[in-house]
């Protein structure tokens, strides 16, 4: 605990970066660009340098809170006739399901508005741990190990992630020497540009540009002209991370604010507006939380966000349309004692076209017993008060690393459907509708929580019980976080093959005996995952409250935070 800084992150060399940047007076901002470049070196099983990086800010100075997408769009080529025609309903894996990298944009732009560092000192600990290597941790081993097939496909990828043709083993250093020389190239580039007599923003641009139109940018349109993918030295060097604002709700008290439709972040928001409207006494039974309550809302607004959400730009309803009371009080009155399978999705406007039915059995293992193991978090509050909650991602096992850059380029095409006419359609500049959702709140107009957590289509699921367990029945963070969870998969998956599983609830095996009776009895569809397993998210939370700083990291999985005092 502390009266100035806290950090919370999905790995121990991140939260460090951010630690460092904070006690040589940096702000929240240069923190958390800091854990979130590292991040990206130090889990390449789960995020990307050249991934997604969805980012949600409160600027003290402003009093003002804004967002920064961190996702790219489709490239210009982007065919949906052409990928249905060749690879059916699903993007497939591979270079065609390539996106645009936003990840190093987001963070400059981040920088460039907001930060006070450069971006050599910022990507200092990312560049260490990528040319001298880090330590093999059980998570990554494991993550590895278990899609070692997918990882051995393509040549440039299981040159690095499967050295001497074997999984990395735990304790092990795991060294990205090309990976390193990208992040050089970027460095280089800003020296270059401070030897001609820029400042500081001259620099972040220079470093920008090596990546987007210079050495780096032309390896990835190289590979992609070389091998059938799509992306193009246009689509790169036109690329433009979009600041926009959030969808800010009130929940018990608090200021949520949540990001938009191209991500989670209108389905967070919808969760918390549907609880809010329902009450307190809703969510809590017999001094617990009322899971099946819970649930229920859970898959109301999954379907919801099945029949509605996408890139605002291709909606055919408003975002705000999922939060109008009329609407909430409609869901919530759908809800009865015993569980709906797969509920319908709400009259948020003329029924919209008729969609393919939903995947049941792909054939593929099930989501809930592999886990939705990519994706990190880092949340930073800082001494002025400064907000930084950023969720960056993008796997390494389901695309190809561009050789000679050791870069896995954002694989976020899985998330769109390869279905013509389809909402989640691909399409050239349309983002695909991402799981990552960052989230902060404020109370009484001051800094109260940053937050966010991996786990896919968890991810709502997750922070909302946190939120709950700390807002409703009253539990210090650290017991919320460590509380037993469920989670419903009664929707379409949002990644390929996006199966559905009507009734399915998965809960952690410390869940009390009297919770899983009592969903069994309302007909849930039970089964068990470990206690504490990774499979039920990974929440880093920044939390100032009462004139104390707090960070916990979930032991679920790899995180570590820390608080402190500026230098």
């Amino acid at each position: 605990m502390s009266e100035t800084w806290a950090v919370a992150s999905g790995h121990p060399r991140a939260t460090q970066a951010a630690e460092r940047i904070l006690k040589a007076g940096g702000n929240a901002v240069d923190a958390g660009v800091a854990a979130g470049l590292t991040l990206g070196v130090v889990q390449p099983d789960l995020v990307s340098v050249a991934g997604v990086a969805p980012i949600v800010m409160y600027l003290a100075g402003e009093d003002r809170v804004t967002s920064y997408d961190g996702v790219g769009h489709w490239p210009a080529a982007a065919d949906v006739e052409a990928m249905h025609a060749a690879h059916g309903d699903h993007v497939p894996e591979g270079l065609l399901r390539t996106v645009i990298p936003a990840a190093p944009a987001s963070w400059i732009k981040a920088l460039s508005s907001h930060g006070t560092r450069s971006f050599a000192e910022i990507a200092q600990d990312a560049l260490e741990a990528a040319r001298d290597g880090f330590e093999v941790y059980p998570l990554f081993a494991d993550f590895v190990a278990t899609r070692v097939e997918k990882y051995r496909r393509f040549p440039s990828t299981a040159a690095i992630f499967l050295p001497g043709g074997q999984p990395p083993r735990v304790g092990e250093t795991f060294v990205q020497a090309d990976l390193a020389r990208t992040l050089h190239c970027m460095i280089d580039a800003e020296a270059a540009a401070l030897a001609a007599g820029g400042d500081r923003l001259a620099g972040l641009d220079a470093a920008r540009a090596a990546f987007y139109e210079g050495p780096i940018a032309e390896k990835i349109v190289a590979f992609h002209a070389r091998n059938g993918g799509l992306m193009t030295a246009e689509d790169l060097a036109t690329y433009e991370v979009r600041e926009e604002p959030t969808h800010k709700v009130a929940f018990r008290g608090a200021e949520v604010h949540c990001c938009g439709a191209w991500c989670q972040g209108i389905s967070m928001a919808e969760t918390l507006s549907m609880i809010e409207a329902a009450g307190p006494g809703a969510t809590v039974k017999d001094g617990a939380p009322d899971l099946h309550f819970l649930l229920e809302v859970l898959k109301r607004v999954f379907a919801d966000r099945e029949a509605y959400v996408t890139d605002p730009r291709f909606m055919k309803v408003e975002e705000r349309a999922l939060l109008a009371p009329d609407f909430l009080r409609a869901r919530l009155e759908t809800i009865t004692g015993t569980s709906d399978p797969l509920p319908a999705p709400g009259d948020a406007a003329p029924a919209p076209g008729a969609a393919p039915a939903p995947v049941t059995d792909s054939g593929e293992t099930p989501v809930f017993r592999a886990g939705c193991a990519d994706t990190s978090h880092v949340s930073v509050i800082d001494a002025a008060g400064n907000i930084f909650s950023a969720t960056p991602s993008d796997p390494s096992y389901d695309t190809v690393v561009i050789p000679g850059t050791g870069l896995s380029v954002s694989s976020r095409g899985s998330q769109s459907r390869a279905i013509p006419g389809h909402l989640n359609a691909l399409a050239p500049g349309k983002r695909p509708r991402l799981t990552p959702n960052p989230i902060l709140a404020l109370k009484d107009g001051k800094p109260w929580i940053a937050m966010g957590t991996p786990g896919g289509d968890v991810q709502v699921q997750a922070m909302t019980q946190v939120l709950v367990q700390m807002l409703d029945l009253g539990l210090p963070l650290e017991d919320a976080i460590n509380a037993p969870r469920v989670a419903t998969y009664a929707y379409p998956g949002s990644f390929a093959p996006h199966d559905v599983h009507p009734n399915k609830v998965l809960y952690e095996a410390d869940l009390p005996e009297a919770q899983r009776a009592d969903l069994a009895a309302r007909g849930h569809d039970l089964e068990p995952w470990p206690a504490l397993t990774w499979k039920a998210g990974g929440l880093c939370v920044a939390l100032r409250e009462a004139g104390t700083t707090i960070a916990i990291a979930d032991p679920r999985r790899a995180g570590t935070a820390a608080t402190g005092e500026t230098a």
